[in-house]
């Protein structure tokens, strides 16, 4: 691969690359690819969620959970928000689970974080 010249981001995903490499006739794998575009500092371009800055004058809590031993059901439970990204933006899943069982209690699919 050739390092570019222009100061200016480069817009090929890895399967982008990797598919036009192998039809060139290069025997390259994703793994590859992903490797020397890191090694490279050549970054794909996509929308990232903004999820992770807290909001100015958001209070941050303390954890509650530090030495607790959960030994049954209910006892407590954990929330998860994660993206998944969508051809045109993304959409976020909130789950709840129960810590002992390891069970899905709720889930609520959005396109929104409100």
């Amino acid at each position: 691969m050739v390092r570019p010249r222009s100061a200016s981001p480069i817009k090929v995903r890895n399967s982008q690359m990797t598919c036009h490499l192998q039809n060139k006739g290069n025997a390259v794998n994703y793994k590859r690819i992903r490797r020397l575009m890191r090694l490279m500092r050549l970054m794909p371009i996509y929308q990232k969620p903004d999820t992770s800055k807290p909001a100015k004058g958001h209070k941050t809590y303390p954890y509650l959970l530090g030495g607790l031993c959960v030994k049954r059901p209910n006892q407590a439970w954990c929330a998860d928000i994660t993206y998944l990204p969508m051809r045109r933006g993304f959409l976020y899943l909130v789950a709840i689970m129960d810590w002992f069982t390891r069970k899905v209690l709720a889930w609520r699919i959005s396109n929104t974080l409100e």
